[in-house]
């Protein structure tokens, strides 16, 4: 196709070229299939959420229309968004979630509008800003799994590493493949059960910290009957790091509000003497930790199941080194996956987490083996 003869509106003087035109055609293609994304979210949530989400959804259509203000009649017909965005949105048909909020993230700090020329500076901002709304709606989703998903992937790879570690050491010694199949067993029992009670001690004892922190409500009925004058209430500010005077201030106010209208207000004796350390607080903090329940069960299952992998080959009846190199090539996709899941969900690249996750965890092993062989040789 030819140039066209016409300067492009967005850039006068400049004709636009058959690589502008497939550009723009590819940039639309994203913004309809993004736009399909936080629709497709929207829709599995209800209240602030889904319109956030429905707002990010308008935006993108915005953005929409500008492209094909800019193709024209050279619009053709509609193309498929990038292989990337599609997959962004078949999970977020099927699942929505975190996970997918995660994706979302990534993909809109992958924007390149920043350096298209034919793109306003205010569909850049656009993009930068929605990547922050998305963070936003997604840490909140973090913060609700953070406790058990914490456990969950320490625990699969605590067992993935440990138990690798440890058949590979007591194969490498010279021992039979039985007694490597009931020692990987055994370190996989006595792994997940220890995992699964660290775990449950670990949080509900971090649990009762937050408890012992959080503000006794019937502390509030003793207001009234405060000495004025004194008011000790500013000393308990001033305990939780309000400045003395800062303090003092806010104290006369709580006080002066219940001598007005019979009520303290909202919130008098939280954290910082307002409302954002108040009830909601505690819930945040206690959903950040999860449930000590909900973590132990998280770890022994997921630390099952992560040391259960390298045993396999042993259970399927393999044998010596060929047992050694299949247990190290299910363990090692293993470890990428866990690795690249976790970079996901913390907005990170799941690439560089894969790769650390698999480097650690053979390096871990590969030491172990090390030993292994030198402690047969010399009980040889």
């Amino acid at each position: 196709m030819d140039a066209h003869p016409d300067p492009d509106p967005a850039m006068p003087g400049r004709p636009r070229t058959p690589a502008d035109v497939r550009r723009w055609r590819r940039y639309l293609a994203d913004e309809r299939a993004e736009a399909a994304v936080y629709r497709d979210l929207a829709g599995r949530r209800t209240g602030e959420e889904r319109a956030i989400l429905l707002a990010l959804a308008d935006a993108e259509k915005r953005h929409e229309q500008h492209w094909l203000d800019l193709l024209g009649d050279d619009v053709g017909r509609p193309l498929r968004g990038d292989v990337r965005t599609r997959l962004l949105g078949f999970l977020a048909r099927r699942f929505g979630g975190v996970f997918v909020l995660a994706l979302a993230q990534r993909a809109e700090s992958r924007s390149s509008y920043d350096q298209e020329a034919f793109a306003t500076a205010t569909m850049a901002a656009d993009e930068q800003i929605h990547e922050e709304v998305v963070r936003g709606l997604a840490t909140r989703g973090r913060n609700r799994l953070s406790g058990t998903f914490r456990a969950a992937v320490f625990g699969a790879n605590d067992g993935l590493v440990s138990n690798l570690a440890l058949v590979l050491g007591i194969g490498a010694s010279g021992v039979s493949s039985q007694t490597v199949l009931f020692t990987g067993l055994a370190g996989l029992l006595a792994g997940a059960l220890s995992m699964g009670a660290g775990e449950f001690v670990s949080v509900r004892s971090q649990r009762e910290l937050l408890d012992a922190s959080t503000p006794d409500p019937r502390s509030a009925k003793a207001l009234p009957h405060l000495d004025v004058d004194a008011n000790e209430l500013a000393l308990v500010y001033r305990a939780r790091g309000m400045a003395s005077d800062d303090a003092q201030r806010r104290a006369d106010g709580v006080l002066a509000s219940l001598a007005a209208t019979g009520a303290a207000g909202p919130g008098p004796l939280t954290h910082d003497g307002g409302e954002a350390d108040g009830p909601g607080a505690a819930e945040t903090d206690h959903e950040t930790h999860g449930t000590a329940w909900g973590a132990a069960i998280s770890s022994f299952c997921f630390f099952a199941s992560g040391a259960l992998i390298p045993v396999l080959p042993y259970l399927l009846g393999l044998v010596g080194m060929q047992a050694v190199l299949v247990a190290c090539l299910l363990v090692g996709v293993s470890l990428l996956v866990t690795g690249a899941i976790t970079g996901l969900l913390s907005g990170t690249s799941p690439l560089t987490r894969a790769l650390r996750q698999l480097l650690i965890g053979f390096g871990a092993a590969a030491v172990t083996y090390v030993l292994g062989l030198a402690f047969g040789t010399t009980l040889a």
